[in-house]
């Protein structure tokens, strides 16, 4: 085949892969996108310093052994560098996708911080898992021998999957039990598929499945089942709900049609992509389309939302944040990225109150930085007479999310919950004071990374085996 001239694509052709261009026939546009991606690959690895104090994989919550399997896939070694990367890391694809690496290990790559740019590693990553999977190098879940013991897990969230995975492959008997239609939690329902493919979740659901993982799915803790008769039902019980509760803003008019939440408006957004029916999205209520969007947040979830509404063809869209960029705790590649595809950021912008009903106004009110708390924080303060009013037609709180009232919902009053209402767990095995009950993820941590949920499910599931062992032993005695 003719050499083929250098590809260039926007943020949105690199997420749409359908965006192909013009006249080139997918065949020759998968070829030609499979050589330039193991090309990159190869040049990006090969730019590893392999230096004395590997950063990037100090700043990886999983110590992935990052600069080990960069060398290999410099070398064109990629099965081997394959067996590195998810020797760590139960999803390596996944957080190749998502991580926020430009806060964790290329942030910290010594060639970053030198000024000549950092390695790719999530792409990297990303392409290496993806290859894994092509050539049939991803394993089946098979173990070695089946062991008695039984563990119940409430959540199909990273974490609980994570844990899932590390005990079934041991031989442990494994139940999850989730709320929704389809395991994956945040991963299937709340980040977009264009920065997580679905079918790349599903696949892992799928090997789960076929490992001997048992999913109750559409099973909602308190209602359709007790956690008494989970607990009773397992020797031990994992905790990986998240957080779930959207943070509520008390202004004027919150409560108007059009103001919605930032979980509600993704959920629908993702139930679509599958094909499903939703009756929200059909009557316009939680759909972009043809409309002035205003997302009010300023985490990753608010980038979510903005480049969502991109995609469904809102006719324009603006993200309020009552910070400056510098202070935005969601990654600025994101930040990059939704700027590129035409969303307009209105910094030290807070919402004062919403007009109409439905909806077709945000008041808003302009800020400034004060000066530096005792952590050094800066706190917003309002400037007196700035207020305006944006248009739009659908509002999109994405405010952060709080646990929900888990002692109360699951009528289990002996479980430890802190004045925040996550539960009270070690941060390494995940056990709490409740007899045979563990928790991981952000029910323990707040909202957080899924590659942290990662780590603790692994963490957890580790501590749990080290328990059955230990109680074998003294059996056998």
């Amino acid at each position: 085949m003719a050499k083929q001239p250098m590809l260039k694509f926007t943020s949105v052709q690199r997420d749409m892969p359908e965006k192909r261009p013009p006249n080139l026939r997918r065949e020759d546009f998968n070829e030609i996108y499979a050589e330039y991606a193991d090309a990159k690959a190869k040049e990006q690895s090969s730019r590893c310093s392999q230096c004395g104090v590997p950063y990037c994989q100090t700043h990886c919550p999983l110590h992935n052994n990052i600069p080990d399997w960069l060398r290999l896939t410099a070398e064109g070694r990629l099965e081997e560098a394959y067996e590195i990367s998810q020797a760590t890391n139960t999803f390596p694809e996944i957080c190749g996708r998502i991580c926020p690496q430009d806060r964790l290990c290329e942030g910290n790559c010594v060639i970053e911080q030198s000024g000549h740019g950092t390695v790719t590693i999530g792409s990297v990553e990303k392409y290496i898992t993806d290859t894994a999977w092509e050539k049939g190098w991803v394993k089946p879940i098979v173990p070695a021998q089946e062991r008695t013991e039984s563990v119940g897990i409430i959540g199909a969230g990273p974490g609980g999957l994570a844990a899932a995975d590390f005990l079934r492959r041991a031989g442990v008997q494994v139940t999850v039990y989730d709320r929704y239609d389809r395991a994956g939690g945040l991963l299937t329902y709340g980040i977009p598929g264009f920065k997580l493919e679905k079918d790349v979740v599903m696949r892992r659901n799928e090997q789960l499945e076929q490992g001997g993982v048992t999913f109750k799915l559409d099973c909602e803790v308190g209602k359709d089942i007790s956690f008494a008769d989970i607990r009773a039902a397992h020797d031990a019980v994992i905790i990986a709900t998240g957080v779930y509760k959207s943070r509520d803003l008390q202004a004027p008019g919150v409560g108007a049609d059009g103001v919605v939440r930032a979980l509600d408006f993704l959920t629908v957004s993702n139930k679509k992509s599958f094909g499903d029916d939703v009756p929200e999205f059909s009557d316009g209520s939680l759909n972009a389309e043809g409309k002035k969007v205003v997302v009010i947040g300023g985490g990753d979830t608010a980038m979510d939302c903005v480049r969502t509404s991109i995609r469904q063809g809102a006719t324009s869209v603006k993200c309020l944040y009552r910070r400056d960029r510098a202070n935005m705790p969601g990654s600025q590649r994101e930040v990059a990225n939704a700027e590129e595809e035409g969303v307009v950021f209105e910094w030290l912008s807070a919402p004062k109150g919403f007009i109409g009903e439905p909806v077709n106004g945000v008041m808003v009110q302009k800020m400034r930085l004060g000066q530096p708390d005792a952590t050094g924080r800066q706190a917003p303060e309002l400037i007196e007479g700035s207020d305006y009013v944006e248009e739009a037609d659908l509002v999109i709180m994405a405010l952060g999310f709080e646990a929900e009232d888990l002692p109360t919902l699951w009528d289990c009053p002996d479980l430890p919950v802190n004045r925040w209402g996550t539960v009270k767990a070690d941060y390494i095995t995940g056990r709490t004071e409740a007899e045979g009950v563990y928790a991981v993820g952000d029910i323990v941590r707040g909202a957080s990374l899924v590659v942290w949920a990662i780590k603790d499910g692994r963490d957890c599931a580790e501590a749990i085996l080290e328990q059955f062992s230990g109680v074998s032993a003294v059996a056998a005695e």
